[in-house]
């Protein structure tokens, strides 16, 4: 089904531009509603007297939500195209964040972040289809087309980091409620944008198409990309707080934060050849290897170089490895099957990513701290990586 129509007098959009507005949902769904939970956890964890366990449940509930959107989110691109789909879990998350400011009880709160996970999910399986579509348009420049999609999170990352520390820090404690709302505001534009780019551009959602055994012949990427998922969002809930608790000011925590989205702005520049070029599960293994050192840098020093070159390794690599994942459906899977590939990887991601903050959570409150989580997250980033690099391609198997 098509996505909304375009104006006949309105010009389509170059494939550059369009992926730079299909890029807006991931921004709103992962970069703001997900992660820049971790910018406001310490100050509604002091103001709500939660333990690290009740504030990794806010992050696995919304994982919940994304995998329920993952799971639904091919059918109903089936039924109302990707690009409505899309669209639709923006909004839904946008929405969640102006409920986030409203809310104090903890099963509402959840129940919100429940709503941006499903949203982010419909926003991020619809999106990986309209964006593999659009690369299909420029096959020389398709690797880079996709990544500058993929790369879409570290726009909301950087965007967070710029409002939400020093909002924080002018408020005073208890002030995380006026975040949320600052968040939602900052999300309107986005949406506003990816409007535009879909009013613009006339792009197609793709049919459910022949059987592909997609289980059996994606198993290994399957299983590194569902221990990425917990190993990635550990760092991504936790590591706010870790740079809090190490006397970090909010300007270094804002510059902290803004280090990972800008890096993950780069990494399309950066990995656009490995992502061409790359085989099997090579490019996935590399990238999730990256990770894993990024997030182990601030365990082998309290330095700040360790700290921003943390930031700057994780953010360069960790939106490429999902960029690798569609990389690998683009190659192995034919078109009218991308949406159940894509969302089959989703699934998997999801499992990882919802039981990967509440987990980690219980971890650090038994040792009274942060840095076992840590060490954890970054062992299943590299148990990720060594998994990944038995995956071959399809005709190679």
């Amino acid at each position: 089904m098509r996505a909304p129509a375009s104006p006949r007098h309105t010009r389509p959009l170059s494939p550059f531009a369009l992926i730079l507005a299909l890029a807006a949902a991931p921004a709103i769904g992962l970069g703001i509603a997900r992660f820049a939970y971790a910018l406001v956890l310490p100050d509604m964890r002091a103001d709500l007297g939660w333990s690290w366990a009740d504030a990794g449940w806010m992050n696995t509930t919304n994982a919940f939500g994304y995998l329920a959107g993952a799971l639904l989110a091919a059918r109903t691109i089936d039924r109302w195209g990707a690009g409505r789909t899309m669209l639709g879990g923006a909004i839904a998350c946008t929405l969640s964040l102006a409920l986030c400011a409203g809310l104090r009880d903890a099963a509402l709160l959840n129940g919100a972040r429940v709503l941006a996970g499903f949203g982010g999910g419909f926003a991020f399986v619809a999106g990986g289809v309209l964006a593999a579509g659009v690369a299909a348009r420029e096959p020389a420049r398709s690797s880079l087309l996709l990544g500058i999609f993929y790369a879409g999170p570290g726009l909301g990352i950087a965007l967070s980091g710029l409002v939400v520390p020093g909002t924080l820090a002018l408020a005073g404690p208890g002030s995380w409620p006026l975040a949320w709302g600052l968040l939602a505001a900052v999300s309107l534009p986005l949406t506003g944008a990816l409007i535009l780019g879909l009013r613009a551009d006339t792009v197609t959602g793709t049919r459910r198409g022949a059987k592909v055994s997609l289980v059996r012949d994606m198993r290994f990427l399957l299983a590194g990309y569902a221990l990425f998922g917990a190993g990635y969002i550990a760092y991504m809930t936790f590591m706010i707080a870790w740079v809090r608790d190490g006397d970090g000011t909010a300007t270094e925590q804002g510059l902290f934060w803004s280090t990972i989205g800008l890096a993950a702005m780069a990494s399309p520049w950066l990995w656009a050849r490995v992502l061409g070029h790359g085989r099997h599960g090579h490019a996935f293994a590399l990238l999730c290897a990256i990770t894993a050192l990024g997030t182990a840098l601030p365990l082998v020093s309290d330095s700040s170089w360790a700290l921003f070159g943390s930031g700057a390794l994780f953010g360069c690599a960790f939106f490429a490895v999902v960029a690798s994942t569609t990389a690998f459906v683009r190659r192995n899977v034919p078109p009218p099957a991308w949406g159940r590939a894509i969302g089959t990887l989703t699934v998997s991601f999801g499992v990882g990513q919802t039981l990967g903050p509440v987990a980690i959570g219980a971890l650090n409150d038994a040792l009274g701290g942060l840095a076992g989580g840590l060490a954890i997250s970054s062992g299943l980033l590299l148990l990720g990586a060594g998994i990944g690099l038995l995956q071959r391609d399809r005709m190679a198997a």
